[in-house]
């Protein structure tokens, strides 16, 4: 039985930030949480209802650095509905929320930075505890999971993490090698011991190119996808990872939805319902094992017909309703 975690991203947007108001988190809440459209949330509700119908167990990593901004209540409004849907809430960090917070930085030098990396170890951790305390503050149960905003962590990540008590990370990203400084190769593919943490690298797949492509909704089809899945489990790999976000089925500065985008999702979601073989599971329940030390299974290969038809898909994607 191959273990999938479908893991979502949940964040409010720093980047869409124009006040610091509460009138201002409302609407940042509106693009990137609930997903608000003229055709109905597409965010986190609609998530819920879809893991509801085809009974998968998600992982919601959530950001409480927000509340740096606009206080513990902004980070309840985001972890009530997916802990009374009976989902897993783990640990997220944009550490880009330190620029917004002035003087409510909690780091005595003040610093600020893009990601988790550009800090020593010791503000790392201090970064790392306040994220903590706040998301159990705000209703979470204390997490065992962590991943780090941009994926951008360092070994010095992993280390506060378990220095804080945390026992797994899904910062890396084997397609995306440059994304973190964590010490580990792109054939790094599964649950692997890692500077005392078990690192449960993101899912991916092969490209024409020898390359590799990550397991993001918005990065491979629905055939790549269910592909990969099946693959994994025909090779009788212990876990697979996808990853999502909050925001990812519309165009959160039009706050319209992308239809391609959220077909994928919904088909996703059937597949994960219905294929023998997986099983969606969260990390405080079934938590990934570790790997032996042998190679990783070879990732599923590149195909020209799922290649061709993904680029097609794309295009329109990108040409009809924009980036996100």
């Amino acid at each position: 039985m191959t273990s999938v975690f479908v893991t979502i991203d949940t964040e409010y947007s720093s980047g869409l930030v124009t006040d610091l108001s509460d009138a201002g988190r409302r609407d940042n809440f509106a693009r990137s949480i609930s997903c608000d459209t003229p055709e109905g949330p597409a965010g986190i509700s609609y998530k819920l209802k879809m893991f509801e119908r085809y009974g998968i167990k998600a992982v919601f990593f959530v950001d409480p650095m927000p509340a740096l901004v606009w206080g513990v209540a902004a980070v309840e409004d985001v972890i009530a509905p997916i802990l009374e849907a009976g989902q897993d809430v783990q640990l997220h960090c944009h550490t880009e929320w330190l620029g917004l917070a002035g003087d409510a930085n909690p780091l005595a030098s003040k610093r600020t930075g893009q990601n988790l990396y550009d800090f020593p170890v010791e503000e790392q951790f201090e970064i790392l505890q306040f994220a903590r305390d706040t998301l159990v503050a705000a209703g979470a149960p204390s997490p065992v999971a962590f991943r780090a905003g941009n994926y951008g962590a360092n070994d010095d990540s992993l280390r506060a993490l378990a220095q804080l008590g945390l026992r797994y990370d899904s910062s890396f990203c084997p397609a995306l090698p440059e994304a973190s400084r964590i010490s580990l190769t792109p054939e790094h593919r599964c649950p692997t011991l890692h500077e005392g943490m078990i690192e449960v690298p993101v899912g991916c797949i092969g490209t024409h190119s020898g390359g590799l492509r990550h397991a993001q909704i918005t990065a491979l089809s629905l055939d790549e996808m269910s592909s990969a899945i099946r693959h994994a489990s025909d090779l009788g790999c212990p876990s697979f990872t996808l990853v999502t976000h909050s925001f990812e089925l519309i165009n959160r500065r039009k706050l319209t939805v992308n239809p391609i985008v959220r077909r994928r999702f919904a088909g996703l979601c059937r597949l994960l319902g219905t294929t023998d073989g997986v099983a969606t599971v969260s990390y405080r329940d079934n938590p990934p094992l570790p790997a032996g030390t042998g190679p990783s299974p070879a990732p599923l290969q590149a195909n020209p017909l799922r290649t061709g038809y993904r680029y097609a898909e794309q295009l329109v994607s990108n040409t009809l309703y924009g980036a996100l």
